[in-house]
């Protein structure tokens, strides 16, 4: 759209459970990618499956507290202590925060693949098949695998008149990511 339009996308970041805003860009500190630093009433933290801080730029599970998060789920005490472990708020979003506090979301954990004990986001190798020429879309999901306990499949459709093999697509893939994230 900025290309395109010339205009300047503002990204923010929210959800129900936590007053529906926590972060925000504004002109003046918009970065592409990014949904923002948080807003005051609202504490971001990149945590591990432990609860303990990621190293900044590291990926992890974004989690939330601050006078704006919930108290709770209506009638759900089941649900309330599964989102609200360890005083945070468990918003089931993947991400990672820059040295400057700017928050990037990735995926959400729901959607992410375990292959061979490492963790692919299926939409971080959508956005890199997307950049293959020839592909107009994918989808990247996680299958069965005997070996590596998951694995990354995409399944794609082709520009008309477009021609591709799935060794071009996996080779172009291997270019441009690490090796255990590209489709097998």
């Amino acid at each position: 759209v900025e290309k395109t339009f010339g205009v300047v996308v503002l990204e923010g970041y929210g959800c129900t459970e936590a007053s529906a805003v926590i972060s925000a860009e504004t002109l003046a500190d918009h970065r592409s990618g990014s949904v923002g630093k948080p807003l005051p009433h609202a504490e971001v933290a990149i945590l591990d499956p432990d609860g303990n801080p990621v190293p900044t730029g590291g990926e992890g599970a974004i989690r939330v507290r601050g006078k704006g998060v919930m108290l709770g789920y209506w009638h759900g005490p089941e649900l309330t202590a599964q989102a609200l472990r360890g005083g945070w708020l468990h918003t089931g979003d993947v991400g990672y925060m820059d040295k400057q506090g700017y928050v990037y979301i990735l995926d959400r954990t729901k959607d992410m693949i375990i292959s061979g004990g490492s963790n692919v986001y299926p939409r971080e190798v959508e956005e890199v098949l997307l950049r293959h020429p020839a592909i107009l879309e994918v989808c990247v999901i996680g299958v069965p695998d005997e070996f590596w306990g998951e694995a990354v499949k995409a399944v794609v459709v082709l520009k008309a008149g477009s021609e591709v093999t799935a060794e071009e697509i996996i080779v172009f893939a291997g270019e441009h990511m690490a090796g255990y994230k590209k489709p097998k």
